[in-house]
């Protein structure tokens, strides 16, 4: 069990690679080992490009015949953007394959596949290890729903500003460049209206190299300004998501400028964020980073849509100040709302608490 393991831990980093540019497809890594030796290597790159497993046997060459394929996903067993794995698999002659979990997508049985064409298979190897790589991509196959990750910069005692309004920088720049990080591996950023009002954000990579995400504005009567940086710099790249309070003639300003306005149905005035998700999902979004304010961030907590949270905390203090989240409701402490498997670690100077909802 220890090579397999070993083995899969390379198609991990290897799949890594790929972050940021296989959206709507999983990260996925793959190697060919043969009498204890790597033959061939691969990773899937880009949507639309070759699958990791086809990059390892074309890697390998003649090789490949009577090896071992290690990969971290299923391979797929239907024709989507690329031919199916499974018969290049088996057409380049590989012997066995070791798999770290199964893909959920009711179109791949590429491990069922495998078997009933007479190759040794194994499938959950490291598969909790290999289910978190991809955990944005298993989401959203299995509800048609971006995977959305809360996150929050404060100060050790809870604030993402000062009473003044003012917050640049709560947290050090290795924690920002974290974060500009993490914006290249997902697909999207979300704001509310209020962030852009007050801070003008750009919402890029530019602390790193790295793509820049989808940006989500949150703004349910279009009060964003047609000067502000997101719709300046990358209108194209730009979702304004609104309701029917939207004046008709500004809507119309921001589409010829390339914006995609979503009207979507009200809920007490706002956005309805559950109906958001679901038309985000129906773009292909998989997976959102909420970078709000205390009222967004709020809103999608009560809404029940995050599945994971980010709070990076400075070693200040702050005192009077806007709280990273507004009101929740709760009225008795024993109802807070609270983490699972947390986890914590050091960014430069400050922390970072992981966790799910």
């Amino acid at each position: 069990m220890r090579p397999h393991k070993k083995y899969l831990e390379l198609c991990l980093k290897l799949a890594e690679k790929g972050k940021g540019y296989t959206s709507p497809n999983p990260l996925v890594g793959a190697i060919l080992v043969k009498r204890g030796s790597i033959v061939g290597k691969g990773w899937h790159r880009k949507c639309g490009e070759e699958h990791a497993e086809i990059m390892a046997i074309k890697n390998a060459g003649i090789k490949a015949r009577n090896a071992t394929l290690y990969v971290n996903l299923e391979p797929c067993s239907h024709w989507g953007r690329t031919p199916p794995c499974t018969e290049q698999i088996i057409q380049a002659g590989v012997r066995e394959v070791i798999i770290g979990c199964p893909d959920p997508n009711p179109r791949v049985s590429g491990h069922i596949e495998l078997k009933s064409r007479g190759l040794k298979t194994k499938i959950g190897i490291l598969n909790d290890e290999c289910k978190k790589i991809n955990e944005a991509y298993l989401r959203y196959v299995r509800t048609k729903k971006p995977f959305v990750i809360a996150k929050a910069a404060m100060s050790l005692d809870g604030k993402i500003a000062t009473k003044t309004g003012h917050s640049k920088y709560i947290t050090g720049k290795e924690a920002r460049k974290h974060v500009h990080q993490l914006r290249n591996d997902l697909d999207a950023v979300m704001v509310g209206a209020s962030t852009v009002q007050k801070d003008d954000p750009q919402l890029t990579t530019r602390l790193i190299k790295g793509k820049n995400p989808i940006k989500i504005i949150v703004d349910s009567s279009l009060r964003t300004s047609l000067n502000a940086k997101v719709v300046k710099n990358e209108p194209t790249q730009l979702i304004i998501a609104t309701t029917a309070k939207a004046p008709a003639n500004k809507i119309k300003q921001f589409q010829q400028k390339g914006v995609k306005v979503l009207t979507i149905p009200a809920l007490q005035g706002k956005v309805d964020i559950k109906k958001l998700m679901k038309e985000l999902g129906r773009l292909e979004i998989q997976s959102i980073m909420i970078e709000g304010g205390a009222e967004l961030n709020a809103a999608v907590i009560k809404a029940g849509i995050v599945n994971k949270m980010l709070f990076f905390i400075s070693p200040g203090l702050i005192g009077s100040g806007l709280s990273a989240l507004g009101d929740l409701g709760i009225t008795k402490v024993d109802k807070s709302v609270k983490l699972k498997k947390m986890n914590h670690t050091t960014v430069g100077k400050d922390i970072l608490i992981e966790g799910y909802l």
